[in-house]
């Protein structure tokens, strides 16, 4: 018998059965999926970590067996990345793709597989909410996040170590990853206004989205500190498409046919926006001077080549990556990263 009596010298408990791998993690204190890391020789495991779980199964005999390992297998070395978004815009996005490529790099040596599932509707986050909590998954990994989304509480609640990329608020409880909004959106107006622009729009995205509002704050931080007070009828409200991008243009226009420079918080609105912009017979930067945010392959394409804010996309993937591994590893980090924007300055402004 072991010192606390409950299991013999054979690995086998008071009722003769061998010990399982739940109560293994449960005399060492850590999950399921640690002990089976730890079991299957997985490197994202602490040495702390390590030591604690296989003096566990040393002190209570833990053999696995071929099918355990098997079915460990099958149920773990999986990260879920969660899009609540239809998979249209996921594959018209170019952030989307950036962010997946970082994902991608910070997993290529972890032994994880990355799995990709969309979760748009009701149904859908039910049905992954079942998958998920049959641990077929280790961590989970969101983007495109609302603010009122309760996908996130749905996988904390589960108890999967989750990543979130953009905050949902300034409060945001899980651990997340975002590039500098508010000063990307200051820094792009105050070019606007370096240049000599005066009545500067703007088309946000979808102001539930914890990062468009902050791009909104930096447009009237930049105005503030240049002694302009912003006018709501230069703010249009958009929701990161190319056709909300044209629509929000024309409404510029409309209330200020005078306007003469705009900021648009993602690159693909700026393109829907220059389409407004020609069709009107406003010159671009002549007429209308124009910037965008990401600083995708969008911005480089157009005609003229847009300015836009830089945010470090691939490296905000591999950032979110790097936090659910540690998570998993039960490595202490950082909850929070924010990453720095850079202006491309182009012919656009």
């Amino acid at each position: 018998m072991t010192s606390r009596g409950a299991r013999s010298r054979e690995g086998k408990t008071r009722d003769g059965r061998p010990p399982t791998l739940e109560e293994v993690a449960a005399r060492a204190g850590v999950g399921r999926g640690t002990v089976s890391r730890v079991i299957n020789g997985s490197p994202r495991v602490s040495e702390r970590t390590r030591a604690v779980v296989e003096a566990a199964v040393a002190e209570l005999g833990y053999v696995p067996n071929r099918a355990a390992r098997a079915l460990a297998a099958n149920r773990g070395d999986v990260i879920a990345l969660v899009v609540p978004e239809p998979e249209t815009r996921f594959f018209a996005e170019p952030y989307f793709s950036g962010i997946v490529g970082g994902i991608g790099d910070a997993l290529t040596d972890s032994g994880m597989q990355l799995l990709l599932t969309f979760a748009g509707g009701a149904r859908e986050r039910r049905r992954l909410a079942q998958y998920l909590a049959a641990h077929r998954a280790d961590g989970a990994l969101l983007v495109s996040v609302r603010a009122d989304d309760p996908l996130p509480e749905l996988l904390a609640g589960i108890g999967i170590p989750t990543v979130i990329s953009g905050p949902r608020s300034a409060a945001e409880p899980l651990p997340s990853v975002d590039s500098d909004n508010a000063e990307g959106a200051r820094t792009a107006v105050a070019h606007l206004l370096a240049r000599g622009r005066r009545t500067i729009g703007t088309i946000t995205g979808r102001l539930e989205v914890y990062g468009a509002a902050c791009r909104l704050d930096g447009y009237r931080r930049a105005l503030a500190e240049a002694g302009h007070a912003p006018e709501p009828g230069l703010i249009a409200v958009g929701d990161f498409t190319e056709e909300g991008g044209r629509r929000a243009m024309a409404g510029l226009l409309a209330r200020h046919p005078d306007l003469d420079a705009v900021f648009a918080a993602s690159d693909v609105m700026a393109a829907g926006a220059r389409q407004t912009l020609r069709a009107a017979g406003r010159r671009t930067p002549d007429d209308v001077a124009l910037i965008g945010f990401d600083d995708s392959a969008v911005a480089r394409h157009m005609d003229p080549p847009l300015t836009s804010v830089r945010q470090p996309i691939e490296q905000m993937g591999r950032a979110m990556a790097e936090l659910v591994l540690s998570a998993l590893a039960e490595e202490p980090g950082p909850r929070h990263i924010v990453l720095p924007t850079e202006l491309v300055v182009r012919e656009s402004s």
